[in-house]
């Protein structure tokens, strides 16, 4: 062997050096042509070579030049002749002058061609090339030829001769380390026998494998078959040339081929292969030295057939077990737990399963235990065509009749043979106490054959039944089939009863929420409402909440609100909020105020809960609150840590305002609460919305709002309702993880001739001129069947003002849908309501106010206050007689007459 790979080496290297020199040849002539041909055309098209031809004596002008670049770029010669041949150039100047000898070149000069060849001379070898030059027009006056060497091919291989020898070297020495591990290997595997000892015992071996009555497979590392004996090959089925092939290749039982291909080590384990119970050993090579792989033995247990099949049938029960426990209650939604129980029984337990719940859980409410009838809810099963009640139709359910004693208990009964009793045994039906009759034969000639019906109880209520049909698999349900329904209805009980209590309080927690949210909204002149409210995707209660409050002067406030969190907790706290804002709005106060107190009452609750040590406080809220006037157009703004508003002017631009936000609320923060004016063109809207609807997961905030601006802009024609339908149509594209309310409103204005407004002198006499006044003012509205209630109500709040308040004093009517009258001073002083004595001179004119005013109040300005009043437009002629004759009457008792 040794010998053998020397003799290839040095072949090989003899093969190398003659491919060596014949490429050095090849290489050296193609260089030397190129640099001939590059130079001759160098020559041939110089600047000033045709010019020196011409000159009288071209030598003295062409043969220095010449001779430096032949020296300089190692050039055999360069000859230039004239169009005769005669030389003009030469490395041997004797031959100056004389005709060039090579009839190839003048054949070419006279034809004006280049001709390319080779110069022998001696032992060297030179590439030429001859070229005529020409002038301008093409005229040939002379020729110029390059000759250049072959560089000597024994010296370009010597160059390269040294590596190649030591490659050689190195694979000669290669050869011998390799032949010599090789050789000891052998002598160690072998353990130093021989030839006549290593053919003796692999006979041995080999009588041993086939004698042997147990199954023997190799496996190597790359799970190919390394061995494998006949009695193997018997029991595995295996073709004879199977050995050599890998374990996925062959067309082994699944339990098998995953034994094989994993090397793991096994102790008598059971698989069946080929109809046979086989007993598998297998232990990794892994520890012997030098082996990998694994091996297998295999020993014929088909005795073992009848345990394996029982041990499959247990196995198959706890995988349903498991699939149920992992399976069945993963939602709090009672129909779709039902499902699951289906689901995790089909098809590994049974081929249908039917469940019937009570009329009071699908409710949320708790059974009574004497419901004569069932509602089914779920029906799964391998095909759809059986001939079961249909999911949502009633079933009627006698349990007195079942003789199945305590259903709460939750034991079922088992009937094996549907065949053997039903449309056999006058009365049967199978399960407990249904009275179908003519269904439960249809269901027989289906093909079912068996069933088990469990109660569904939990609590010791029973809840409904589930039934468990065969009808694919031909064995009937057994005693530990039973065992294992019944675990399965144990669990689904649970997870019904769980789900339905949740459906009772999550019905409570939505009702709570529905009835503190507001059913409609207020009309109003000046604005156009809509608005809308999406729970959050899994349909929990949260702490949304939004609002239109109508307010004293025609204005309108407009409110959204947002309580973290969800639940009945957030609901209260959302309604005990809304609630404060209404009453505080009662008072009309300013939003800053406004926001204030409602920061100092969330403040209270939070301390509250905290207190109480329930972790019921409020974990976080936010507000904005908006107050429209439309006698100017004006708009207040404060928010506390919530969403800007978006304006949507009447040429359909939208924008976010500039309104700054204040912390939310609950923080006690000593900062005061900053308002923005708005001035809002008529025919804009506002949208006012909860953070869910601008909130998309991956994104933050800033995404949302200018989704939600770019959904807005570009519709100046749409009504507050189709706004709604637009913003929750394209900026929702799926159910939101927080609750959202959106509420849109649109502007209009009070027309200018609708509002009428006088300054008032600081006098009594003035009194007079702002009855005259308003009189005059009402008969151009034609309202004058309301003229003497006003009047009064003029006079009274006139008086006031100028007695009691600071000058200026100014009255303004505003004509909407009622009549609002306002007397305004620059006193903060409030007057008081009271009931004068008998005596008194005074003290009854706020009394005729509110007797004949619908409404009456108070409101602050920055500097002074307001009197307001407002009188219904309908019916007023009689209204306003029978009030002023009571009112002035009431103010004196009978003694008085």
């Amino acid at each position: 062997m040794f010998v053998l790979q020397v003799a290839i080496v040095v072949l090989l290297a003899v093969v190398a050096v003659v491919l060596l020199v014949m490429t050095v040849q090849r290489q050296a002539t193609r260089s030397a042509a190129d640099r001939s041909f590059a130079a001759a055309e160098v020559f041939a098209h110089a600047p000033g070579i045709v010019e020196a031809l011409k000159s009288p004596d071209p030598t003295a002008e062409l043969q220095p030049r010449a001779e430096e670049v032949r020296k300089a770029a190692h050039l055999d010669f360069v000859v230039i002749v004239d169009d005769q041949g005669i030389r003009y150039t030469q490395a041997d100047p004797s031959l100056i002058g004389e005709r060039i000898p090579v009839a190839q070149d003048l054949d070419a000069l006279r034809d004006g061609r280049t001709v390319r060849g080779r110069n022998e001379t001696g032992s060297h070898t030179a590439m030429r090339t001859f070229m005529p030059i020409r002038e301008t027009d093409g005229t040939v006056v002379g020729g110029v030829a390059v000759g250049v060497r072959v560089s000597s091919i024994s010296a370009e291989a010597m160059k390269q001769l040294p590596t190649l020898l030591g490659v050689t070297a190195a694979a000669v020495l290669a050869g011998t380390a390799g032949a010599v591990v090789v050789s000891r290997r052998l002598l160690r595997q072998t353990h130093g026998l021989g030839p006549a000892e290593i053919t003796r015992m692999y006979r041995h071996h080999d009588a041993v494998l086939h004698a042997a009555r147990e199954g023997i497979v190799i496996v190597d590392a790359g799970q190919r078959l390394l061995l494998v004996n006949e009695e193997a090959q018997r029991l595995l089925d295996l073709p004879s040339e199977a050995q050599g092939h890998r374990v996925e290749e062959l067309d082994l039982a699944s339990p098998i081929s995953d034994l094989l291909t994993s090397g793991r080590e096994a102790t008598d384990e059971v698989h069946l292969a080929e109809g046979r119970v086989l007993a598998v050993n297998q232990r990794p090579l892994d520890e012997y030295d030098g082996a990998s792989g694994s091996v297998a033995t295999l020993r014929d247990s088909t005795e073992l057939r009848a345990l394996s099949g029982r041990a499959e049938a247990a196995t198959a029960r706890l995988n349903v077990l498991y699939s149920g426990s992992i399976g069945i209650g993963t939602t709090l939604d009672v129909t779709r737990t039902a499902e699951e129980l289906a689901g995790a029984a089909v098809p590994e337990f049974s081929d249908f399963v039917t469940v019937d719940l009570a009329e009071p859980v699908l409710r949320g409410d708790e059974p009574t235990g004497v419901e004569r009838s069932l509602r089914r809810v779920a029906v799964g099963g391998v095909r759809e065509d059986a001939p079961f009640t249909p999911v949502g139709e009633s079933v009627l359910f006698v349990p007195a009749e079942s003789g199945a004693g305590d259903l709460t208990a939750g034991r079922g009964l088992i009937d094996p043979d549907l065949r053997a009793v039903v449309g056999h045994v006058p009365g049967y039906v199978p399960g407990f106490g249904f009275r179908d009759i003519e269904r439960g034969r249809r269901v027989v000639e289906y093909g079912i054959h068996s069933l088990i019906t469990v109660p569904l109880s939990a609590r010791g209520v029973l809840l409904g039944v589930a039934g468990f049909w065969r009808a694919e698999r031909p064995e009937a349900f057994v005693k530990d089939d039973l065992e294992v329904a019944e675990e399965l209805a144990t669990r689904a009980a649970v997870a019904i009863d769980n789900a339905r209590r949740y459906t009772r309080e999550h019905a409570m927690a939505v009702t709570l929420q529905r009835s503190l949210l507001p059913g409609s909204l207020p009309g109003s002149s000046f604005l156009e409402v809509a608005h809308r409210y999406l729970p959050t995707e899994s349909g929990g209660v949260g702490g949304d909440w939004f609002d239109v409050i109508p307010l004293p002067g025609a204005r309108v406030a407009l409110v959204v609100g947002d309580v973290v969190g969800h639940g009945l907790h957030a609901a209260a706290t959302m309604g005990r909020l809304r609630t404060a804002v209404h009453n505080l709005s009662a008072l009309d106060l300013a939003p800053d105020e406004l926001m204030a107190h409602l920061d100092e009452l969330v403040t209270r609750m939070d301390e509250s809960g905290a207190g109480e040590d329930s972790g019921q406080g409020v974990s976080g809220a936010t507000c904005l609150y908006a107050i429209y006037d439309p006698t100017s157009g004006r708009a207040d703004v404060v928010r506390a840590g919530h969403p800007g508003p978006v304006l949507i002017s009447p040429d359909g631009s939208a924008r976010l305002p500039d309104v700054p936000v204040s912390p939310p609320l609950g923080l006690g923060g000593a900062e005061p609460f900053e308002t923005a004016v708005l001035q809002i063109a008529e025919g804009s809207r506002l949208v006012l919305y909860t953070d869910g609807l601008i909130e998309k997961p991956g994104h933050d905030i800033d995404f949302g709002l200018d989704l939600l601006l770019d959904v807005l802009a570009g519709h100046p024609d749409q009504d507050p309702e189709a706004t709604c339908r637009t913003v929750m149509g394209a900026a929702l594209h799926s159910r939101p993880r927080d609750d959202v309310a959106l509420l849109v409103a649109r502007t209009h204005l009070l027309p200018p001739e609708r509002i009428a407004q006088w300054e008032i002198p600081s006098e009594a006499a003035a009194v007079s001129q702002a009855r005259a006044a308003c009189g005059q003012q009402l008969q151009a509205w034609g309202l004058d069947d309301l003229s003497y209630v006003t009047e009064l109500i003029v006079s009274e709040l006139v008086t006031n003002a100028v007695r009691y308040g600071s000058p200026p004093v100014t009255v303004r009517l505003l004509y909407d849908r009622t009549l609002i009258c306002e007397v305004a001073d620059a006193s903060s002083t409030s007057p008081h309501l009271r009931r004068a004595a008998t005596t008194d001179e005074g003290g009854r004119g706020l009394y005729l106010v509110a007797r004949l005013a619908q409404r009456w109040g108070t409101r602050y300005l920055p500097r002074g206050k307001v009197i307001w009043s407002e009188q219904a437009l309908v019916d007023a002629t009689t209204r306003s007689s029978e009030d002023t004759t009571d009112a002035l009457l009431d103010q004196w008792s009978d003694e008085a007459f």
